[in-house]
């Protein structure tokens, strides 16, 4: 018999809560009947000042059995690297490169994007909204591919796949089963965990990753403010006599006094 379910959630922490947080936003999604277009990460919608997309985009899921497929695998992969910290990962690392997947890859989906349509003339990808955890994922199946190239990876507790081709076995393997899956969006995720097991992508730690969120967060908030997706009455943007900088205004109760920030 395995172990109690609370005991291996435990012993995954982070994965535990990643896994929470995206089940609470696919049943807030579901209850406010929230589509692709309010999320998802859309090359149109980036370029109009969208930036908060790459988020919301990472951690909402549509449909049910997308969410379930991408819960599923990340149960197993991020618990495997969770409990690795002998080889250098553990949770630490887990939650650095879990920041450094979310973002890069949803970078590296837009970049694609952007050679398919001012290269190919390939319009159909202006507007393609991808949701989804399937980069991150993605990136931690590779970075395990790179890091225990000699090990199986247990799918469903029904089969072993060995981890050393599963990002691509996994990538052909949904596009067949599911063709509506984001393909450049799991391509992306593959290449991001690839610079990161390799060391193209290196030196996370708590400062840089505490950082990077500080910077996560506030972009977050501005570009939410900016492109009129959320009205925060208490934050007003202006510009300032350099149009390369802005200003940003925390108000009072007395709209007469106010902070003044220069970015």
């Amino acid at each position: 018999m395995g172990k109690p379910l609370f005991y291996e959630i435990l012993e995954k922490p982070a994965t535990s809560c990643i896994i929470g947080i995206c089940s609470a936003i696919w049943f807030y999604i579901r209850k406010k009947n929230i589509g692709y277009s309010h999320v998802g990460l859309s090359y149109e919608t980036v370029i109009e000042g969208h930036y908060w997309r790459i988020i919301t985009s990472a951690f909402s899921h549509i449909r049910v059995i997308h969410l379930v497929f991408n819960m599923i695998e990340l149960w197993f992969l991020g618990g495997a690297v969770e409990e690795l910290g002998h080889l250098g990962l553990g949770v630490e690392y887990y939650l650095q490169y879990t920041l450094v997947l979310v973002v890069l890859s949803g970078l590296l989906v837009l970049g694609m994007y952007h050679i398919l349509i001012q290269r190919f003339k390939l319009e159909y990808f202006r507007r393609i909204p991808a949701v989804g955890y399937s980069c991150v994922v993605f990136g931690w199946l590779t970075i395990l591919a790179v890091k225990q190239p000699s090990s199986k990876l247990d799918i469903f507790r029904f089969f072993l796949l060995p981890i050393s081709f599963a990002p691509f076995e996994s990538l052909v393997f949904t596009s067949i089963i599911d063709p509506r899956a984001g393909f450049l969006g799991h391509l992306s995720g593959i290449v991001i965990g690839y610079a990161i097991a390799s060391g193209l992508i290196h030196g996370m730690n708590n400062y840089w990753a505490l950082s990077l969120l500080g910077w996560i967060i506030l972009v977050f908030i501005l570009s939410l403010k900016t492109s009129g997706a959320v009205d925060f009455n208490f934050l007003e943007i202006e510009s300032v006599t350099d149009p390369s900088l802005s200003s940003v205004r925390f108000l009072g109760s007395d709209k007469n006094h106010y902070l003044n920030y220069h970015l």
